[in-house]
């Protein structure tokens, strides 16, 4: 798959002179040392390499390379073997058939892909700093309306350029596959190719009605729980029961608990609970304005030291656009995660 970064795909009109030809009409920057007193820097030559290698990586292919270059199958041939002399590794398997990347190529791949993207996104900062947000913007979120849909918006109001396309699901989406500009989630980061900025903290509570514990009496240690109706959390990409994450002069409590309910999303549990049916276990945020009004109750807070992090995530790869830049700052700003007791 090509790169995204557009700046990996330089290529240089004229011919400075210290590039070489290869073929007719094919220019690929000849890769050649420069010093500068005792240190080397970066050249148009080693760009020129680079990018011919990054693009063979990317097709997998010699003449798949030449063709998206402009030149010839043959000039990216001797352009790479002139960097693989350089550097005294060989980046590429080679057969009749087909070329794969020997783990030097795929760790010299990652590193020219950054460099690539960093000079795109300079360019790209420098041409659309005066340039006002506008667009279709992707984004992936959870189903987490009350929390979220006061934010965004207030976000149409103030950007009405940005066309919002929003995916409200709690399953767990790859960022770059599925072609998000960005996606807020809990929980920590896991995917080196994504950036990320923290947006707050929340806690999980363990909640149910005034009237349910009323009837059923209201738990005083983890180990009560199992006499009571709980409503469980299933993960819509594994399908694992949500652990509750109950702890005891700290150590971790694992009980047995019976399942009156088990949903893939959390409205259920919060409306069950509400109707007095058992006892759930949510992040705050998601009961916010249940717990204000008093229609759910927690218990059992001193039992759940967990707390868990909200953040925005967005591909390193992929320059922070206009557009990108005021959602990640607004969302940053306006989100209200504050702590609610209850």
């Amino acid at each position: 798959m090509p790169l995204q970064c557009k700046a990996s795909h330089l290529r240089w009109e004229t011919e400075p002179s210290h590039l070489r030809k290869t073929e007719k009409q094919a220019i690929v920057p000849f890769t050649s040392d420069i010093f500068v007193g005792n240190e080397e820097v970066m050249s148009m030559d080693n760009l020129g390499s680079w990018n011919a290698f990054v693009q063979a990586a990317e097709y997998r292919s010699f003449v798949a390379a030449g063709r998206h270059l402009g030149v010839s199958p043959s000039a990216i041939g001797k352009s790479i073997a002139r960097l693989e002399e350089r550097l005294g590794a060989r980046l590429f398997h080679r057969s009749t058939r087909s070329i794969t990347l020997t783990p030097e190529g795929s760790l010299f791949l990652e590193r020219c892909r950054r460099i690539f993207c960093e000079i795109e996104a300079a360019e790209l900062e420098l041409s659309q700093a005066n340039e006002a947000p506008r667009g279709r913007l992707r984004v992936s979120m959870p189903i987490a309306d009350r929390l979220m849909m006061p934010v965004l918006s207030a976000f149409m109001r103030a950007y009405p350029d940005i066309e919002l396309d929003i995916d409200c699901s709690d399953r767990l989406v790859d960022v770059i596959e599925d072609g998000f500009d960005a996606v807020l989630r809990t929980g920590e980061p896991n995917d080196s190719r994504l950036m990320t900025r923290v947006l707050g903290s929340f806690r999980k509570r363990l909640v149910g009605s005034p009237d349910y514990f009323a009837r059923m009496g209201t738990p005083d240690v983890p180990k009560d729980l199992t006499r009571h109706h709980c409503l469980f959390y299933r993960y819509p990409t594994t399908g694992k029961l949500q652990l509750w994450p109950l702890s005891r002069d700290g150590r971790d409590v694992e009980l047995d608990l019976p399942a009156t309910l088990i949903c893939n999303t959390s409205a259920p549990q919060i409306h069950m609970a509400q109707e007095g049916l058992g006892i759930a276990c949510l992040p705050d945020f998601t009961i916010m304005d249940e717990l204000r009004a008093g229609t759910l109750v927690s218990v059992l807070d001193d039992f759940i030291p967990f707390s868990g992090t909200f953040r925005v995530l967005w591909p390193s790869s992929r320059y922070l656009s206009p557009k990108l830049r005021v959602f990640v700052d607004f969302v940053a700003e306006h989100l209200d995660l504050a702590p609610v007791r209850g």
